[in-house]
């Protein structure tokens, strides 16, 4: 009989649903947009964060976003698109993916890239608060960087404030650079198309999107490199996280709703088991010496006699097959003596006739 599991066990590792899948990632969103902009600290501590970390790069001559920048601002053609990659891919590929992952993965996948995911992000909303930082486009202009938003805005919807639109710079914080989110969920964007896509399309996208998104948010001006590296090494550690932070929220689950997952399991093992056969009574169990077996709706015998009843028929056929050849072997018997009574009375006849004869013949003498 098959075997119903409780929708409270079945929910834990079942697919999630989207009514609660929603509101869960739109809260941490909320969240994270709300931290960004509390985390704005002050201004002249970003501005010290961000020329360390260009000194830094410089000396160690990893200061990749100089010459990119310089490429961006002096194209056209490919300064454009690029803002227009960091003012909205951003906010479409990871949804994207997102869904994907939901509709068509397995929901032991889907649930650990989601937990990366949001893991990840709580990281960097933690890097922003830590530490301020202010983007290369926002440095002096003696520091040699061009903001390519600002320089290429009448063709797009933002303005001069990163990518918000036009007059709502206000409600983003535009020095929440370190770690570089942008790189951070391409990456896990990436990482989701290579474990999962089945196709030449996906994998080559698995790789081309975060490299991409590495080389736009660079070559605009809105993050330095070792940005970059932070939102590669945040994405790594939400995915260590990921599992742990799966198995405290599946125990969470379980300690709230413990009385309805009671209820469920006792309602399916109840379902699951098979009705019960009529028990016999106590009297008739003692009476038959053993355990009663039912042999037919109304009528019952114990084992000892179903024992016997085989041994019973075997002998009784036994008896039949000696009886009948006892009968075969009286008729054969009684036929022989039939045989022998009338040759004597054939003998019989005979002598009486030759007698009769041989007096005959001599009175005629």
């Amino acid at each position: 009989m098959p075997h119903t599991a409780p929708r409270a066990l079945a929910a834990q590792g079942g697919r999630p649903r989207w009514w609660t899948e929603l509101p869960l990632i739109a809260v941490v969103y909320a969240a994270y947009s709300t931290g960004r902009l509390m985390a704005r600290g002050d201004v002249s501590t970003a501005v010290d964060h961000g020329l360390a970390i260009l000194h830094f790069e410089r000396r160690l001559n990893i200061d990749f976003e100089s010459p990119l920048n310089d490429v961006f601002t002096a194209h056209a053609a490919i300064g454009i698109p690029a803002d227009f990659a960091y003012a909205s891919l951003h906010y479409v590929a990871t949804p994207a993916v997102l869904v994907w992952l939901w509709k068509r993965r397995k929901a032991a996948d889907y649930r650990f890239l989601r937990t990366a995911l949001l893991v990840s992000t709580i990281i960097g909303l933690v890097g922003f608060t830590l530490m301020p930082t202010c983007p290369p486009r926002l440095l002096e202009a003696g520091h040699g960087f061009v903001d390519t938003m600002a320089q290429y805005r009448s063709y797009g919807w933002w303005g001069g404030e990163a990518s918000a639109p036009r007059g709502l710079g206000g409600l983003t914080n535009q020095y929440a650079a370190m770690p570089s989110l942008h790189v951070g969920w391409a990456l896990w964007c990436g990482v989701a198309l290579w474990r999962h896509g089945r196709s030449v399309w996906a994998m080559t996208a698995a790789v081309a999107y975060p490299l991409g998104i590495a080389l736009v948010v660079m070559g605009t001006a809105n993050h330095y490199f070792l940005d970059a590296a932070a939102g590669v090494a945040a994405m790594a550690l939400g995915a260590l996280l990921s599992r742990p932070v799966l198995r405290l929220a599946d125990g969470l689950r379980a300690r709230f709703r413990p009385a309805r997952a009671a209820v469920a399991t006792t309602a399916s093992t109840a379902a699951a088991t098979p009705a019960p056969t009529t028990a016999p009574t106590a009297a008739a169990v003692a009476g038959n010496g053993g355990a009663a077996t039912n042999v037919s709706d109304k009528c019952e015998t114990s084992a000892r006699e179903r024992e016997r009843i085989p041994r019973q028929q075997s002998r009784g056929a036994d008896r039949q097959r000696t009886d009948a050849a006892v009968v075969g072997d009286g008729g054969r018997g009684a036929g022989a003596g039939a045989g022998t009574g009338a040759d004597r009375a054939a003998g019989a006849d005979d002598g009486t006739t030759a007698a009769a004869g041989d007096g005959t013949a001599a009175a005629a003498r």
